[in-house]
């Protein structure tokens, strides 16, 4: 009886045992079972947060894995004369290209294109380090700029010289060549300080911006915005196939207040003189109808491999071909400044009209003798007379009751010690000076004798032909604060206003100094009677300046040497302004010659013939190409060397 009840205690026990056991299985079951559910419950959150809500973010990363974005560079935008004749265009440029991973030997194989088409031996090292530090897929420039025979011989050559190809880009090419060289400017590669700019551009190898000229002054409406290309690529990052491409925004076409053929036949009217420069405008819009400095250059060597050699002898030719010295040659303006002195005289009743001063030739000054350019003196001036012979004896009677302060005041209005705001980055300010600047400067006191010297244009003052020619416009279109521009549309809008405001001159005052202009032209006594246009309704007027480099001493002056007879860099510089026609002035331009010893002899021939081809051209009263008008055809670019008139 005890065994069956311990057997029954037994198997109880046992079930107690097994149920607790069975329970404590289906607690962990249960545990691990909420355990695996919450992590695939996690699992599925994240796996839906990466597909759903991060889904794209994701997909653009792969596809930054398997796709490149390369930019390509836009059309630069073309540049235009007045009549939509190209100045500024983009040619094929066919370029050698190597793939280095390609070739079994590359320096083999460079060696061997050098055999059939000109390579340095310097274009070859400078492939070679490239390929040290590019990957080996990556293709390298070996040579730009081939003709088309070149292109033909390495075509026909390529199964001989494994891992090059022929490809084709664009280039800058300037039809017009050296006679819009100042004005257009060049295009060359962005340098390190250029490199910092945020457009994505910059850092396209080879990439070419404006460096100086319009080009560079408009560079970001004429480069237009980057395009690009989808390319795929496998694990290493070479290139599979093109997927897709966006050839960008090109570049505005820039429409110039420019006529070509003008600035041809100045350019080529320039070249007789050693170095010069000139500018013709509108008197009454401020367009720049030519602007030329001689000696100059051709702008598409820049657009090329410009060698260490050619770039040697732009540097060290005597005439300076790469300076602008239109609107960066500073020079004393000489007898030119006359009608400032005139017109500041007259607008604060020092003169009138009929004012006369006796000329002796020369005009005492304390114990300083101030001589007159005439030795034996021109007798009794007014100021239309004076002007007219460019008496120095008048305006020195006038010197000090003028006072600097005035002159100084005149000149700024005139467009004197400031930029006229041409869109040339090389325009310089040059000076007039005033007792503020001297005493700042030079750490001295202005001296009565020094305003003398000023209201001859002589001394410190510094002038440019492009402040001539506006001082020029600014005395003819009736006191109107004109502003010269090259720039007639950019991207179809209009670049400068319709009028300019008046600089509250009195008419009857402009009226004499243009009659002492015309007087200096067309009457028997006039500096520049040798250059008279003969034609009738085309007469122009005008005024002589000879700018001194040199002052002969006394010693010099008794035994007979003239200015002629110094060497070449110490005779004066020649000036000349004018304007025309005389009945109704709308073209004014300024010539300087330097060291053409006078302005009557070697500057105003030149303005005579500019004003004479300005008024037959007539190119104000031209269509303005616009934005919507066909480009026309490149122009020769062998210009026509213009015959000599009377």
């Amino acid at each position: 009886m005890a065994k069956v009840k311990r057997t029954r205690y037994a198997r109880k026990k046992h079930r107690n045992t097994e149920h607790d056991r069975n329970l404590s299985f289906t607690r962990r079951a249960v545990l691990i079972g909420a355990l695996q559910g919450s992590c695939l419950a996690l699992l599925g959150t994240r796996l839906a947060w990466l597909q759903i809500a991060e889904g794209a973010k994701y997909r653009t990363l792969a596809d930054q894995n398997r796709v490149n974005v390369k930019l390509l560079a836009p059309s630069r935008g073309l540049i235009v004369d007045r009549s939509g004749i190209p100045m500024a265009v983009n040619t094929q440029n066919f370029r050698v290209m190597v793939i280095p991973e390609q070739t079994d030997d590359l320096e083999d194989v460079l060696v061997s294109l050098q055999k059939l088409i000109p390579l340095s031996d310097d274009a070859i090292l400078l492939v070679m380090k490239q390929a040290k530090k590019a990957p080996s897929f990556a293709p390298l420039i070996v040579r730009e700029n081939l003709t088309w025979d070149e292109v033909s011989t390495v075509e026909v050559n390529l199964p001989e010289l494994p891992g090059l190809s022929i490809d084709v880009g664009e280039i800058r090419f300037y039809p017009i060549g050296g006679a819009t060289a100042h004005i257009l400017g060049y295009v060359g590669a962005a340098n390190k300080g250029e490199l910092n700019s945020t457009d994505p551009l910059m850092k396209l190898p080879g990439f070419k911006i404006g460096k100086t000229g319009v080009e560079k002054t408009y560079d970001e409406a004429l480069r237009g915005s980057a395009g690009a290309a989808e390319i795929e690529v496998n694990v290493v990052g070479r290139e599979v196939r093109e997927m897709s491409r966006n050839p960008g925004q090109p570049g505005q076409v820039l429409t110039m207040t420019i006529d070509s053929e003008l600035q041809k036949f100045l350019e080529d009217r320039l070249i007789q003189a050693k170095s010069a420069s000139a500018v013709v405008m509108d008197v009454h819009t401020g367009s720049i109808y030519a602007l030329a400095s001689a000696p100059t250059f051709d702008p598409n060597i820049f657009a090329r491999s410009l060698t260490p050699q050619v770039w040697e002898e732009l540097m060290t030719q005597e005439g300076h071909p790469l300076n602008n010295k239109a609107v960066g040659g500073l020079y004393p303006p000489g007898s030119t400044f006359k009608m400032v002195t005139a017109l500041a005289a007259l607008e604060h009743g020092i003169i009138n009209k009929n004012t006369t001063f006796f000329c002796p030739g020369h005009f005492n000054f304390g114990d300083t003798l101030f001589h007159c350019w005439k030795p034996g003196g021109h007798g009794h001036v007014n100021v239309v007379s004076a002007l007219a012979q460019s008496c120095d004896v008048f305006f020195y009677n006038t010197a000090i009751d003028i006072g600097i302060e005035r002159l100084a005041a005149m000149s700024r209005k005139l467009s004197f010690g400031a930029v006229t705001g041409v869109e040339l980055p090389e325009e310089k300010a040059g000076l007039f000076p005033d007792p503020t600047w001297k005493r700042g400067k030079l750490n001295a006191p202005w001296l009565q004798g020094e305003t003398i010297n000023a209201v001859i244009g002589q001394g410190y003052t510094q002038a440019t032909a492009m402040q001539l020619a506006v001082m020029t416009s600014r005395l003819v279109n009736g006191g109107k604060a004109v502003k010269p521009h090259l720039a007639e549309y950019i991207g179809g809008k209009q670049t400068f206003p319709e009028e300019w405001p008046k600089l509250g001159f009195k008419p009857q005052h402009l009226q004499i100094i243009i009659e002492g202009m015309v007087a200096a032209v067309n009457e028997p006594h006039g500096t520049a009677l040798g250059s008279k246009i003969k034609i009738e309704g085309m007469e122009m007027g005008g005024k002589t300046g000879t700018a001194q480099v040199k002052r002969i001493t006394m010693a010099e002056r008794a035994a007979g040497v003239k200015n002629e007879n110094l060497p070449w860099h110490l005779r004066h510089h020649a000036l000349f302004v004018g304007f025309a026609p005389v009945g109704n002035p709308r073209y004014a331009c300024s010539v300087i010659v330097e060291h053409g010893v006078g302005g009557g002899l070697a500057a105003a021939p030149i303005g005579r013939d500019l004003l004479l081809m300005t008024q037959q051209r007539d190119p104000a009263a031209k269509e303005i190409a616009t934005p919507n008008m066909p480009i026309k055809p490149i122009p020769a670019q062998t210009p026509q060397v213009p015959k000599e008139r009377e």
